[in-house]
């Protein structure tokens, strides 16, 4: 079975974890202040899953998720997740994580920012642009006819097949937006960020189609 690793376990790290148990999936979870800080979280998650240092998590994982703020990208420990699939969830947001020229200038995206940094890993933008109650309430078995779908972004066809994998078994259909320069399609203030899956007032969430993601990713204007 394969093992999915977790740099950053808050909510959205922690979601997907829980998602990821639920599916079947061994997890390995890690933070910035210790594992020791993470056992009320391995209780939940019950016998599949184990804390770790982010390093460990980085190397345990086939897959491995990365949930930290986007200031503590150049953090993620590099060497173990050459080769690897990696699921960026992150979001550049300058009141938290300070300004970033490239990015504010439009030249670059931060999950590119995160593939150079992680130099011979494979970063798949995913999980960015929901709200994690809406993440953790509206995944659906394969065939419900209120399954919702994310929209992911990557340079690395394998690795998006993996992600889309992954996805499909936890809940959610896949809508491929492009490379990762294309992700600012999905990014904070584009119309695929939040509102197709419901407002922050209703946990509950509703269900967002592949075509109305579509629509839209296809809407974004920078």
């Amino acid at each position: 079975m394969t093992t999915i690793g977790f740099i950053g376990s808050g909510f959205i790290g922690g979601t997907v974890a829980r998602l990821a148990v639920a599916a079947g999936y061994d997890v390995v979870v890690s933070n910035s202040r210790g594992p020791e800080t993470l056992q009320d979280l391995v209780t939940e998650l019950g016998p599949r899953a184990r804390a770790a240092t982010s390093a460990d998590a980085a190397a345990a994982g086939d897959i491995v998720v990365v949930s930290v703020p986007f200031k503590a990208f150049d953090k993620v420990p590099a060497e173990p997740l050459k080769g690897k699939a990696v699921i960026d969830t992150n979001n550049y947001y300058p009141q938290r994580d300070g300004t970033f020229a490239e990015l504010d200038n439009a030249e670059t995206t931060s999950s590119e920012l995160l593939q150079r940094h992680l130099d011979g890993a494979h970063v798949v933008k995913v999980f960015n642009n929901i709200y994690f109650k809406h993440l953790g309430s509206l995944a659906r078995p394969g065939q419900a006819d209120d399954r919702s779908a994310l929209p992911i972004a990557g340079d690395d066809e394998t690795a998006k097949r993996a992600v889309v994998e992954f996805l499909a078994t936890i809940g959610y259909d896949a809508v491929d937006v492009g490379t990762l320069a294309d992700g600012w399609r999905f990014q904070p203030d584009t119309p695929a960020y939040g509102p197709p899956y419901g407002t922050f007032d209703d946990p509950a969430g509703h269900q967002a189609t592949a075509d109305q993601l579509r629509t839209a990713v296809d809407q974004a204007k920078r």
